[in-house]
């Protein structure tokens, strides 16, 4: 019903958003008004069909309105035109920039039409990304150049910017500007404008164009992984992951700082590799999506602040020492093709904030992903890797530290380790009479008991990926059976006392065969050695000691949950990583892997600019902890050294201890551990 001044009801939903609207004004018009924000790349010229809405046809009580599909003006056969491509020829649908109010109306705008798309992640905890990117394009029509009139394109192009978007105090890449002139022409001078940022054009392409791309890349010491992004709609259209080329240089991180100050070239060669190994996996990404590495029109990177010196091209030298300088705390924003990545010549990168010394980027996309900040309950948040970040807090307080747990998690610094490929050993059981290791390979369903090999086995029978080496996982459970088996004892040494078939003594240093040569692909047995269990107790020790400092900083005793990150992290088993002490004792339910939520903070960023400022105030709101000079976290590292960490969280495994529980190495324990193995002792007796 029309008001005395001629103004009708509409309702836009789901947002719920309602008002008065002027009879004539278009529906696209009515939703800016309202505060409603519906996709329109042409500016409402009939030419990209994404204002594609509902007029919803009945009674609603509720909102006490009659609406009808006569409430707005008839289409004419332009827009039926384009309808019928866009909507299958669904009457019911309009275009909003083309159908003009003109009775009260309630209008449904569908998920394809909504500027800020939401894309959630099935995970652990839900994530919702409201998808406002940093780049965008806007259609325009510019004036045409005509003898006398001298702004010139780019003043044309500003000033049809000004009217049509009420864009102002824009400026233009040098590379969009030499194109500039060639889009207008073959473009009849209508031409779509890729912005940055709001304030420069990166791109003029001639015609009405579409189709905006991004690159969110986690840059990990091991591992490099990327998600290559559909900038409009949020969609993932390609994931890579590559192994990150300094490992060259060395393993962990501070082996790369003294490679850089060691070697003169040795920055530029770790530089230069981390830059082609970008490109190619954006290659990689953009072929797998039918793309090209043009394409891509923006990047968030993150990474700990090592990996990003070196990607900038910055000595990481002043972060081998006290007191761990960084060279800039705060984010950097540079043209991709000041670093050598071959995306989009317009295209930037964000790198995000660091924390401190050796709290960087990838910390803070975690923070960003798994939002700690905004929770009550008492979290404690590990990002398993090279060099594990850990946070604990709530949205009271954070605290921040790093471990140097080192490489041992993804499989280097042991014997048979490998990366988690086909034929990796992941799941590990021991039999405790036997000694015999069942285990499960990357690549097969089945256990390794259940695989029959020789001529004579029935195909179905034979296992697609024999045995190779072993993962991360694998390397943490085998570790932790062989502990519960007796193989080995609390202080990690193999038990002489006990001679067996599966273990094979070099010295007085044991080794377990876990895998023999006929259930290894290249025939030789698979060995577990007393350096291999040694580096898993260091690496341990490390990441429980900087969890334990950050409890005592913070006065607790125990956390309400525990979220595992990184790649490592979701395939850990939690029982196992709580019975070895990698983590504090927690309700096993109430501890979860998230995946790579650094990665999924670099996409969140990404998708959304608005969470680049946010990240920043993260960065600057969590307090950094040092661990390498803090007395109390070497006391915590050396009394996290012994397996296990006694704890009350594992009745079902208490029966299969074979051997004593030890004290710790210096007599007193590691949080309370010698008490604990006291009561699991009596017990078990």
């Amino acid at each position: 019903m029309a008001t005395a001044n001629g103004e009708h009801q509409v309702i836009f939903m789901p947002s719920g958003r309602r008002g008065q609207v002027r009879a004539g004004e278009t529906l696209l018009d009515a939703a800016r008004q309202l505060g409603v924000e519906i996709e329109s790349i042409c500016g409402g010229r009939l030419t990209c069909a994404k204002c594609r809405v509902r007029i919803e046809e009945g009674q609603f009580a509720k909102h006490g309105i009659a609406s009808a599909a006569t409430h707005v003006s008839p289409s004419d056969a332009r827009e039926a035109s384009l309808l019928a491509e866009a909507a299958n020829g669904d009457g019911a649908y309009r275009m909003a920039c083309a159908a003009h109010v003109a009775g009260d109306v309630l209008i449904y705008v569908p998920e394809e039409s909504r500027a800020h798309k939401q894309v959630i992640r099935k995970s652990a905890t839900a994530r919702v990304i409201d998808v406002a990117p940093a780049v965008r394009q806007v259609y325009v029509e510019v004036d045409r150049a005509e003898l006398g009139e001298h702004r010139g394109d780019w003043g044309r192009l500003q000033a049809a910017l000004a009217q049509q978007w009420q864009l102002t105090g824009l400026t233009i890449d040098l590379p969009a500007l030499r194109r500039l002139q060639p889009a207008l022409r073959s473009g009849n001078w209508a031409v779509t404008v890729i912005l940055g940022n709001e304030r420069e054009v990166i791109d003029v392409q001639p015609g009405y164009k579409e189709g905006l791309y991004g690159l969110a890349v986690d840059i990990g010491s091991t591992t490099v992984a990327g998600h290559l992004c559909d900038l409009r709609t949020g969609e993932v259209l390609a994931t890579e992951a590559t192994m990150n080329p300094q490992v060259t240089y060395g393993e962990d991180l501070m082996s790369r700082v003294s490679y850089a100050m060691t070697n003169p070239g040795g920055l530029d060669k770790m530089h230069t590799a981390i830059i082609e190994a970008l490109n190619g996996l954006a290659a990689r990404a953009a072929r797998a999506a039918g793309r090209q590495l043009r394409d891509i029109h923006d990047a968030v990177f993150v990474g700990n602040t090592t990996m990003i010196h070196i990607l900038l091209g910055i000595n990481p030298q002043e972060l081998g020492g006290a007191p761990f300088a960084l060279a800039t705390r705060d984010a950097v924003d540079v043209k991709a093709r000041e670093l050598g990545l071959r995306f989009h010549p317009g295209a930037s990168v964000h790198v995000l904030p660091a924390e401190a010394g050796h709290v960087g980027a990838d910390n803070v996309g975690v923070l960003l992903a798994e939002e700690p900040h905004r929770q009550d309950e008492m979290t404690l948040l590990v990002d398993v890797g090279t060099n594990a970040e850990i946070v604990l807090g709530n949205r009271q307080r954070l605290l921040s530290a790093s471990s140097p747990t080192g490489p041992a998690f993804e499989g280097a610094q042991i014997r048979f380790g490998m990366r988690a490929a086909p034929g990796a050993i992941e799941r590990v059981r021991i039999d405790p009479q036997s000694w015999v290791a069942r285990f499960r390979v990357i690549g097969e369903e089945r256990w390794s008991d259940g695989w029959q090999s020789g001529p004579d086995a029935p195909v179905e029978a034979q296992p697609q990926h024999l045995a190779a080496g072993i993962c991360g996982s694998g390397i943490i459970e085998v570790v932790a059976e062989m502990f519960l088996a007796g193989i080995i004892r609390g202080d990690g040494r193999f038990d002489p006392d006990r001679p067996h078939e599966r273990v094979i003594w070099e010295g007085k240093r044991g080794a377990y065969v876990l895998a023999t040569g006929d259930q290894t692909a290249n025939g030789q047995p698979i060995l577990v050695t007393q350096d291999d269990v040694r580096n898993i107790q260091l690496a341990k020790a490390a990441l429980y000691a900087g969890a334990k400092l950050l409890m005592n900083r913070m006065g607790v005793e125990r956390v309400e949950r525990i979220t595992l990150a990184g790649a490592f992290g979701s395939y850990i088993d939690p029982q196992y990583a709580m019975l070895l002490g990698l983590i504090p004792d927690c309700p096993l339910d109430r501890v979860s892997a998230v995946g790579n939520a650094a990665g999924d903070g670099a996409r969140i960023a990404l998708l959304n600019h608005h969470k680049r400022a946010e990240a920043a105030e993260i960065a600057r709101w969590v307090t950094y902890v040092e661990t390498a000079v803090d007395p109390q976290f070497q006391d915590a590292f050396v009394g996290a050294i012994p397996i296990p960490h006694a704890t009350d969280a594992f009745p079902h495994l208490e029966s299969r201890l074979a051997a004593p529980l030890p004290r710790a190495a210096n007599g007193r324990g590691s949080d309370g551990r010698a008490r604990r193995a006291e009561r699991i002792r009596a017990r078990r007796v």
